[in-house]
């Protein structure tokens, strides 16, 4: 078994543990959530009330659509820069420096007097605390007598340092707000810049429209006499280059668009003819009576002809099957069906006569008016070529003329404008006078400030947490050195030693240990948790050493004063009343305190048993019952080298002379931290109940310990938290823990 490699040294994070947390840091929690509330009951004490008044003021869109028959409404917003915009236009200082004008705030005492400014309040509580110290000293506050110019650029200061302009949402509202100690002057001032706001509008529109028609009637008159110099130009140029025209076009043009549609016509006649001569040559060349064309159907002669060749052909197929190809009347038949097809050939000659003459016909017009196109394209070619500047003149004369009448428009509704001046902006919510300080919100603060505190707490008891690198529960035993937590045993009283020297006769009892000692407390008051821990311990040495005659048990700490020589005797205590034959042995020769612990004052001990100079039976102190023996050390002497007597050949022969002897050997170590000696005594011993103090013994430190010396931690039995606080140490348990749920059985123990 060996120490666990990697370990954090932290539990995983679970509900219970952080609430278990909670618990133990409740103090620096609630301490440090009283001071954030005291500080922000301070602040909102000492802090001026500040009472803001707002005023909306709303950009209308449906101004112009309702007055657009008298004026032109200015450009309606349609984005957020327009907006943002009239936002500036609010928080300017020529508007700010109109306000403090009209309203009149340079007299104002109340108002050139107040500054909400942390800073100012600083500079006056300061200013006035001098004056108070030294007063022939002059601080040139109240002396120095501003100018009418230096008064105004302050209260356009202070107004613009106290005043607030938002859009609402994404709305076409702005928020006017105004903040001051003065509920009055706040409404007064917030008033103020609606009214300011509304007027700055109308001047800058009745400005901007009586500079525009100055601008439009100067050039009105320009564009008036361009317009007519153009339109002069363009019919000059028509009668110069005779370009008459009809329906806004060229006579040229019209005459040569309807000689293109007639060639047009023509040309699909002539093909027309000209496919219906082809098809009845065609039919002519072929020989074919039977072939359908229009005119064919129409004329009665071939229809007849046609009609009497199907008769015969009809009745010659008959004689054909019954007679035979051969038969005089089937010869007839024939002939008089060639003669029949040579008819209809002849009419069909006729007809194609007469498709000749339709083609020539269309042929000739085709040619006649292909001849007139030429002619007209040649005079429309000249009549283009002067329309070209013919055009450009009317695109130039058409541009003024659009021109003037935009420019005329316009100018109409700037004088409409300049006569009936309006403006988008208006004042939906009128400023009211504030009913409550807008500044501090003290609820706001108070929570605010309670839950800094709390959140301070919290964090300062995390960091607690974090740093806290002593063990606390079983659980970090068993994950951070993997071996068996044996139990916690609390501090001890000392007994009163009139009753300690007394027994429960009330006779007088002269016991192995000093009077006022605590190395008997087990035997004493045997149903407690100190004993059932020991009485654990013993479990497990009894597990793991099994049936062996004698079982050698090692009690040490990391460092010195951690209680093991008090578990040390108890443990050898409680094994001795269950009727075991124990012996204790003193091996901690720097500090023998469980030697000065002893009744009698020992003059011989562990060492001169060791070394030979007394004999071993003459070492030994006896209890009473005879079941426990303490092997001391011999006060008054200082042993150099401890290791080597406690590795020497004659320790060997104690354990060897004693074994058999004694049921146990309890044998009390010195700290492993500070000397080495309870490292030579591990190979004697067979297992070692390790004593950590509780909640001051470093985790890293006993688990370094353990790592560093293998062959040591796989003697350790268990680990016994000593001097533990219970009700501390109930904190640190969650509920998934065994150790949660040992005060269930408190009923059963007894001090």
């Amino acid at each position: 078994m060996s120490v666990p490699e990697n370990v954090s040294g932290f539990e995983p994070i679970a509900l219970d543990f952080i609430l278990a947390a909670l618990r133990r840091r409740m103090w620096t929690i609630a301490f440090c959530t009283l001071a954030g509330a005291t500080v922000g009951v301070a602040y909102v004490a000492l802090t001026s009330p500040l009472y803001t008044s707002s005023t909306d003021i709303m950009i209308d869109k449906g101004t112009s659509g309702v007055i657009g028959s008298v004026s032109m409404a200015t450009d309606v917003f349609q984005d957020d820069a327009d907006m943002m915009t009239q936002v500036q236009i609010l928080s300017s200082q020529q508007l700010a420096t109109s306000v403090a004008q009209d309203a009149r705030l340079t007299d104002d005492p109340a108002f050139m007097n107040s500054d909400p400014s942390v800073f100012s309040r600083i500079q006056s509580g300061v200013t006035g605390i001098l004056q108070t110290v030294l007063p022939f000293v002059s601080f040139g506050t109240d002396d120095e007598e501003l100018s009418p110019e230096a008064k105004l650029a302050y209260a356009t200061a202070v107004l613009r340092n106290n005043l607030t302009v938002e859009r609402v949402d994404k709305t076409y509202v702005l928020r006017l707000s105004y903040t001051d100690s003065d509920r009055t002057l706040a409404s007064k001032i917030a008033q103020a810049y609606g009214a300011a706001y509304l007027n700055d509008q109308l001047e800058a529109k009745y400005e901007a429209t009586r500079r525009a028609a100055g601008w439009l009637e100067e050039r009105l008159a320009e564009l008036r006499q361009q317009s007519f110099n153009a339109d002069l130009a363009v019919q000059n140029y028509r009668r110069d280059n005779r370009l008459l025209s009809t329906n806004n076009q060229l006579l040229s043009e019209q005459q040569l668009g309807g000689l293109n549609t007639q060639l047009i016509e023509a040309r699909a006649s002539t093909a027309e003819a000209k496919a219906r001569l082809d098809q009845i040559r065609s039919i002519i060349a072929s020989g074919q009576p039977d072939a359908v064309v229009g005119d064919a159907l129409q004329n009665a002669t071939i229809v007849n002809l046609r009609q009497r060749y199907l008769d015969a052909m009809r009745r010659r197929d008959l004689i054909v099957q019954s007679l035979g190809e051969n038969h005089l009347q089937a010869q007839r038949l024939a002939e008089e069906m060639k003669g029949y097809q040579a008819q209809i050939l002849g009419e069909l000659r006729r007809i194609a006569e007469s498709y000749e003459s339709t083609y020539n016909v269309a042929l000739r017009r085709e040619e006649s008016l292909d001849a007139s196109l030429q002619g007209a394209v040649g005079v429309n070619a000249t009549a283009n070529t002067s329309s070209v500047q013919l055009r450009e003149l009317e695109r130039e004369a058409d541009a003024f003329r659009n021109l003037y009448n935009v420019f005329l428009q316009r100018y109409q509704e700037t004088l409409q404008e300049k006569s009936f001046p309006i403006t988008e902006a208006r004042i939906i919510t009128p400023a009211r006078m504030p009913s409550r300080p807008s500044f501090p919100k003290v609820p706001i603060v108070l929570a605010l400030a309670t839950i800094l505190g709390a959140a301070s707490g919290i964090g300062l008891a995390a960091i607690r947490e974090h740093r806290d690198r002593f063990f606390r529960t079983g659980s970090q035993v068993r994950l951070e050195l993997g071996v068996e937590f044996l139990g916690a045993t609390s501090a001890l009283q000392s007994p009163d030693p009139v009753e300690d020297v007394m027994s429960q006769g009330g006779e007088f009892r002269a016991g192995l240990w000093r009077i006022g000692s605590l190395n008997d407390h087990s035997a004493r008051a045997p149903l407690t948790p100190f004993a059932e821990t020991l009485r654990n311990a013993k479990f497990a040495a009894d597990t793991v050493m099994g049936t062996r005659q004698t079982k050698v048990i090692g009690v040490v700490s990391c460092l010195p004063r951690e209680g093991k020589t008090t578990i040390s005797a108890n443990f050898a205590t409680l094994l001795a009343s269950r009727g075991s034959r124990v012996l204790l042995i003193d091996a901690d020769l720097r500090n023998p305190g469980l030697s000065r612990t002893l009744n009698i004052k020992p003059n011989v001990g562990l060492v001169e048993a060791v070394q030979g100079t007394a004999r071993l039976e003459d070492c030994l102190v006896w209890d009473r019952s005879g079941e426990l023996a303490v092997l001391p050390v011999a006060l008054g002497r200082s042993v150099l080298h401890s290791s080597d007597v406690l590795l020497s050949s004659g320790m060997s022969r104690i354990f060897e002379q004693f074994h058999g002897g004694f049921d146990y050997i309890i044998i009390d170590l010195p700290p492993l931290g500070p000397i080495v000696d309870a490292r030579a005594m591990v190979q004697k011993v067979d297992g070692l109940v390790m004593v950590v103090e509780w909640g001051a013994t470093s985790r890293k430190l006993v688990r370094t310990i353990l790592s560093d010396n293998p062959g040591l931690h796989d003697k350790v039995l268990g680990v016994i938290f000593n001097k533990a606080d219970e009700k501390k140490m109930q904190l640190y348990r969650t509920s998934d823990s065994s150790d949660y749920y040992i005060n269930s059985y408190k009923d059963y123990y007894h001090q």
